[in-house]
């Protein structure tokens, strides 16, 4: 089951399919029909995966405007992830869009299982990537708390380890952990 997911189209036929489709996997499916105050929108929930147009503007089918977007939406979260669809692609669209960041491409018209397999697949890794930065985070911040209470004890192991809530055996797991030595840092 997917959290949530953005789904961003300038065709409100496209918005209300694609709303449809996702409905059966997906806690809640939020749609816009433009770009405009893209940053508020993924502001004002923790999107698991945005589904993004390529396409805004009458006549132009460059996907200018869905790139330009999607490095918006990586700025914003760089763990997000980001489907691109169009109905006028090409394989070296689909290519840009992936060295931007983008995880998928989608064609429209979509089969519906295969869009949902693909925004599936986007927001496991969206999952990933934040537990991954949320593992990252926390072990630096253990890291950075053993070297103060080293400094702050000027190397005591004992006291460090006490001002820690640690046993010194436990201490001693940690500094070899994050390749501190001998309580240094």
């Amino acid at each position: 089951m997917v959290g949530s997911v953005l789904v961003v189209d300038d065709d409100r036929d496209v918005l209300h399919a694609a709303r449809l489709a996702l409905a059966r996997e997906a806690q809640r499916v939020e749609t816009s029909a433009a770009t405009d105050g893209l940053e508020d929108l993924l502001a004002a929930d923790a999107y698991e995966a945005v589904l993004l147009d390529m396409n805004f503007a009458l006549g132009d089918h460059s996907g200018r405007q869905g790139l330009d977007s999607l490095e918006r939406v990586r700025a914003f979260d760089p763990n997000l992830s980001v489907v691109l669809m169009t109905a006028f692609g090409g394989v070296s669209l689909a290519v840009e869009a992936l060295k931007r960041g983008a995880v998928d491409f989608v064609l429209k018209p979509w089969r519906n299982e295969k869009l949902i397999a693909t925004v599936c697949a986007a927001a496991e890794l969206t999952r990933c990537r934040r537990a991954a930065d949320m593992s990252f985070d926390l072990e630096s911040a253990e890291r950075t708390a053993i070297q103060r209470a080293l400094a702050h004890h000027k190397g005591n192991i004992s006291r460090a380890a006490a001002s820690l809530g640690l046993t010194r055996p436990a201490l001693y797991r940690r500094l070899a952990r994050h390749g501190l030595s001998n309580g240094a840092p």
